[in-house]
Formats: C-alpha cells, sequence, structure tokens
C-alpha cells in the first residue's frame, strides 16, 4: 500500500520523541529511552504519510479524542503498558476493536495468551510443541518445589516483559536460592513467578510477520563472545540494555551460524506453528533454546516486540530483504487487512 495514509501511533506520555533531533546537546539518541518511537514516526514521516505521535498513560478519553479528530486510517501501536501495568496492553486494543479503529500488532486474544507465559506453555505443550517443565508460584501461598520440577531451575515473572527482574540470580542450582528468588519476584516485581527448566543451549530468536499468511525471519542469536565460560547465558536486564555491559563481555546479536542442515527450516516451522497455536496477529519475535543434541523449546513468545532501527527484529528483517520502512509499511498494511483476513479466514 503505498497511498498516503493518517496514522496515530500510540506511545507512553513519558517516551513521546522530539520532533528533530538536530540540535540535541549531552544525549546519545541511540541510547535515549524514546529511540523506538522516534525512529516509526520517522520512517512513516519518510513514506509520506501524515503522522501524529499521541502520549498515553492511563485514559483511554485522549484515545477516543485523537480518533474523532483525526480519523487516521491506522493506529500503530507502541504501547506496552496502560496505568502501568504491562497486561493492560491488551485492554487498550480491545478498545481499539470497540471503536472499529484498524491497528497494528497483535490482537487482544494474542496479546493475553502470550503475555501469561504459563497459559501459553500449556497450549503450546498441548499441541507436542516442547517447552520447558515449569511451575507457577502465585502470591501470598506457600512456596514448595514439586519434586517433579528439577534443579537447576530459572525464576522469573509470569507476565512481566523485557527482562525485568532477571538476573544471574535467577537462575537457581538449590531449593534456598530458589525460594529467595520467587519471594524476591513477588516482593519486588509484585506479579505470581514462574519457575521453569534451565535449558542449556544456544539462546535463538526468530522474527515473525503477518495475520493467516505468515513470513518467519531468519534465525537470530544472542552470543556472548567474552562471557567467561562458567558464566550461565542468559537474557538479563543488563544484556539487553545495558551497553557498557554488552561491551564488556562481548554480547552481540545476529544470524545464527554452523546450525545443521534444516535446521533454520525446522525452527521456522516450529514458530509459525506456535504463531498460529497463539492466535497471535502483526508481528511478534519467538524466544527459544536449541540443545546441543538439536532439540528445540520455545521459551516465550513476544507480541509486538522492539522495532526500532538496529533491533533485533529490524535486523533480521534487513536480512531477508525488507529495509526499515518496507517493515513498516507492511506492518501498516497487515494492521489494516487485518480484520478482513481473518473474518474470511485466509
Amino acid at each position: 500500500m503505498k497511498d498516503r495514509s493518517r496514522v496515530l501511533v500510540l506511545m507512553h506520555k513519558d517516551l513521546v520523541p522530539p520532533d528533530t533531533i538536530e540540535g540535541l546537546k549531552g544525549e546519545d539518541v541511540d541510547q535515549a529511552p524514546w529511540k523506538t518511537e522516534y525512529d516509526v514516526v520517522a520512517a512513516l514521516k519518510n513514506l509520506g504519510h501524515d503522522v501524529r505521535a499521541l502520549g498515553v498513560i492511563s485514559d483511554l478519553g485522549r484515545i477516543r479524542t485523537a480518533l474523532e479528530e483525526m480519523k487516521p486510517h491506522v493506529a500503530f501501536n507502541l504501547l506496552e503498558e496502560f496505568d502501568g501495568v504491562a497486561v493492560y496492553d491488551a485492554h487498550v486494543v480491545s478498545y481499539l476493536e470497540l471503536m472499529r479503529q484498524p491497528y497494528t500488532g497483535c490482537n487482544p486474544r494474542g496479546l493475553i495468551l502470550a503475555r501469561d507465559k504459563a497459559l501459553s506453555k500449556k497450549l503450546l505443550a498441548y499441541h507436542r510443541i516442547r517447552v520447558p517443565a515449569f511451575h507457577v508460584f502465585p502470591k501470598g501461598r506457600a512456596i514448595r518445589r514439586p519434586a517433579r520440577l528439577k534443579l537447576p531451575l530459572f525464576v522469573k515473572s509470569v507476565t512481566e516483559e523485557g527482562s525485568r527482574g532477571i538476573s544471574q540470580a535467577s537462575l537457581v542450582r538449590d531449593d534456598e536460592k530458589f525460594r529467595e528468588r520467587v519471594e524476591f519476584i513477588h516482593r519486588q516485581v509484585e506479579t505470581d513467578a514462574i519457575a521453569e527448566e534451565y535449558i542449556e543451549g544456544r539462546e535463538l530468536y526468530v522474527g515473525m510477520m503477518g495475520n493467516a499468511r505468515l513470513t518467519a525471519f531468519p534465525v537470530w542469536e544472542l552470543l556472548f563472545t567474552k562471557m567467561p565460560p562458567d558464566v550461565p547465558r542468559i537474557a538479563t536486564g543488563r544484556v539487553k540494555w545495558n551497553v557498557e555491559y554488552q561491551k564488556r563481555w562481548g554480547i552481540e546479536t545476529r544470524a545464527a551460524t554452523d546450525l545443521a542442515d534444516g535446521a533454520d527450516k525446522r525452527i521456522q516451522k516450529i514458530c509459525r506453528r506456535a504463531y498460529r497455536i497463539l492466535d497471535l496477529s502483526g508481528y511478534a519475535r519467538m524466544d527459544l533454546r536449541m540443545t546441543e543434541a538439536g532439540d528445540v523449546y520455545v521459551l516465550e513468545a513476544n507480541p509486538n516486540p522492539q522495532i526500532g532501527y538496529g533491533e533485533d527484529f529490524a535486523e533480521s528483517a534487513e536480512v531477508a530483504g525488507l529495509d526499515y520502512g518496507v517493515l513498516l509499511q507492511r506492518i501498516m498494511n497487515f494492521g489494516m487487512r487485518y480484520r478482513a483476513e481473518w473474518k474470511a479466514g485466509s
């Protein structure tokens, strides 16, 4: 779709970017918290679209007013929370559906299923997709490790995204550390905790895009090129967001190499199945682990992942032949076509 469109870009109020980065002083734009928002808005404008950035915290009325004033062809959804609660992003999308407003990214049901790490694992396991063994530990309940759940375990929030609450201490090897980490998630992150079997192996990602017909981008890998051999290779908050930490330990992502013959196709097939099982739409990133024996486990499905320029999703799309502008235009097109495609079941 090449016509000029009216695009309302939804984002957190604190992440509304400047209109231009020219003349900014004392700020590394690549590390600015609003980098993704700026990249998306700037790229959409460069494509010739009429773009408005709307900052939202906890007022749906702001969205309604903007929809009535602008009458956008599509709402480009960059919200990752609402009123400070990560899982409320699904309700914002539900509101857009009630308003009959086309939007980019995942539908409400897909968001709800994928955001619940326990429920999504149950669904995938039912369909015979490998997932780590796991158990959920609700807040306010006694913390007892089931005998079937073998150490070492990886403990995290059952609903939070972006590696919130994840550090090297998340990997526990005895019951004392296990209880301490579950209590930490309850106390500091303020959600239920999930403890899952730790899968030793390569950390892989696959970007996915589409509604009924899916495109899987090349298999991507998280590498720790300078990390000591005795330190677990896990995607902690510092690994994902701390640039100095990344430089220190040689942490980088790139297309996976040295995969066995046919492994990339097999991994992409697993990801397509998982995408459909969880009723995802728009675009998503699948997080996986592959053991030395070649067994592939789906760790998480991440609908509406980071799409800033230079991020994993955009880089893997570029390797697949989609430059950044084309990628965002495709995401827009999927958003505008979503309802018709799903209704037709094509």
